[in-house]
């Protein structure tokens, strides 16, 4: 028999769809589950692939069927699964073969797993991908991390399973130990951002315009025609025209509003504040979705507070519009401040991580892919020592145009008691980065006056501390 060309433990529904994406591509996929009567069901389910790949009950089997250096694929839960079947898996390899966690891991993790393996092997690999399962079965935007030798013992079959844009695979090699699975992590922080500014335009339609589910999804579907397409421009006004065959109403509308998250928006987040980046249209995003998780505690402040019932009025061209370009602008900020983060822990790591072409293998295959991604991975190829997209010659003259658009939504929204705390945050972030002469002196100088921090002058070198007048 046919030796495998790489080997996949997990076959949950992710882990599955990318065994069957490998076979597909014509490479010979070994797998294994802890489950096996989970094998049996795959490769009844795998139907003219089953060639392709070898099923195999135990993990020495799965070991003995890979040809050397042994690649070997962990689709497993992140965290101690990951921990256990690398312990598993040590004896029966060699240091020249190569396990690979293409889970959602915490970056470091990535990098405590691969320090305690480099010494004795076998190599490791922390892979970022996205694109759920539809991706994973047909092309997901991949994000490498680990020793660039070892990447390239599996960079021809990353090449044939990742998505496509205009005939260029959206995979590469970022950098050493966790530069792949921290880039997976900020761009679930901008998905997390994304998404909610969405779902705060759309409740501004709901609320404030009185629009139902099925009137506002056409103009999702129609911004999705210009400066905002993207994927979830795109699912959004599909999801909006979506009805519950139960109830016949707006499936949106029988769906209780209580968000899930699975801990990479709160990584993104701990990890902006942990370098010293602001990234508060992603914080603002994960506090919503804990917030939205307190459902009974905001059903009794409703009742205590009540809630204002805006009426703005038909939704006219002209505020669809305005919307439009806030939603644009808030967007902008996102993405900004999530490659600002990028481009810290590039720095803090010693990763020299390409910004360019994470926008370029961002461009299809995942969740956040989206138009403008081709213009960020231009700017920064144009500008590889600018870390903050604002100031970029490209997206200078962007945010010049839309911000006065999102200052206007954010002024209404909040006079109207509309939430919109994502879109209110990246319009603070600009306002606040735009402005030389902001009011931090007044911080200082109260952290001088109670724990004798000390300041810096503006017109001396060194530390300083104020001559302060006593509390009476």
């Amino acid at each position: 028999m046919k030796e495998a060309d790489i080997g996949l433990i997990g076959l949950g529904v992710m882990g599955a769809n990318l065994a069957l994406n490998i076979a597909e591509k014509g490479f010979r996929v070994a797998v294994h589950n802890r489950t096996t009567a989970r094998i049996d069901t795959f490769m009844r389910e795998a139907g003219g692939l089953a060639e392709n790949i070898v099923p195999c009950e135990t993990m020495e089997a799965l070991t003995e069927a890979i040809a050397r250096p042994r690649p070997i694929i962990l689709m497993v839960q992140a965290g101690e699964a990951v921990d256990q079947q690398i312990a598993a898996l040590r004896p029966l390899l060699a240091r020249e073969d190569i396990i690979i966690d293409a889970g959602n891991a915490n970056f470091r993790d990535t990098r405590r797993r691969m320090a305690a393996l480099a010494e004795g092997g076998p190599q490791f690999l922390g892979v970022g991908v996205s694109g759920g399962e539809e991706g994973a079965r047909h092309g997901p935007s991949i994000m490498v991390g680990g020793s660039a030798a070892a990447y390239r013992r599996i960079e021809p079959i990353l090449q044939a399973i990742a998505a496509r844009h205009e005939g260029e695979d959206c995979q590469a090699w970022l950098g050493p130990d966790g530069a792949g699975h921290f880039v997976k992590t900020i761009h679930n922080g901008i998905e997390y951002a994304d998404m909610q500014m969405i779902a705060e335009i759309y409740g501004i339609l709901r609320d404030a315009h009185g629009l139902p589910a099925g009137e506002i999804a056409p103009v999702f579907a129609g911004w999705n025609e210009g400066r905002l397409n993207s994927y979830l421009i795109e699912i959004t006004a599909a999801v909006l025209a979506a009805q519950d065959p139960a109830s016949g109403r707006p499936m949106v509308d029988v769906i209780l509003d209580r968000a899930g998250q699975k801990g990479t928006g709160r990584w993104s987040a701990i990890e902006a504040q942990t370098l010293g980046i602001p990234a508060t249209a992603i914080e603002a995003a994960v506090a919503a979705r804990s917030l939205s998780a307190m459902k009974e505690e905001r059903d009794a402040a409703q009742k205590r507070f009540g809630v204002p019932s805006p009426a703005a009025g038909p939704a006219s061209g002209d505020v669809l519009a305005i919307l439009e370009q806030a939603l644009f602008a808030g967007k902008i900020v996102a993405y900004a401040q999530g490659f600002s983060v990028m481009a810290a822990a590039s720095r803090e790591f010693g990763w020299n991580l390409p910004l360019g072409t994470v926008a370029r293998i961002w461009r299809a295959g995942c969740i956040i892919r989206s138009q403008f991604l081709g213009e960020i991975a231009e700017a920064f190829d144009n500008a590889p020592e600018t870390g903050n997209l604002l100031m970029t010659g490209a997206f200078m003259p962007l945010i010049e145009a839309a911000h006065p658009h999102l200052r206007r939504v954010v002024a209404r929204s909040a006079e109207a008691g509309l939430p919109v705390p994502a879109l209110s945050a990246a319009l603070a972030h600009f306002d606040q980065f735009r402005r030389g002469q902001g009011t931090a002196n007044l911080i200082q100088a109260q952290r001088d006056f109670f724990g004798a921090h000390g300041f810096e002058r503006i017109d001396a070198e060194g530390t300083h501390h104020g001559d302060w007048p006593p509390l009476r």
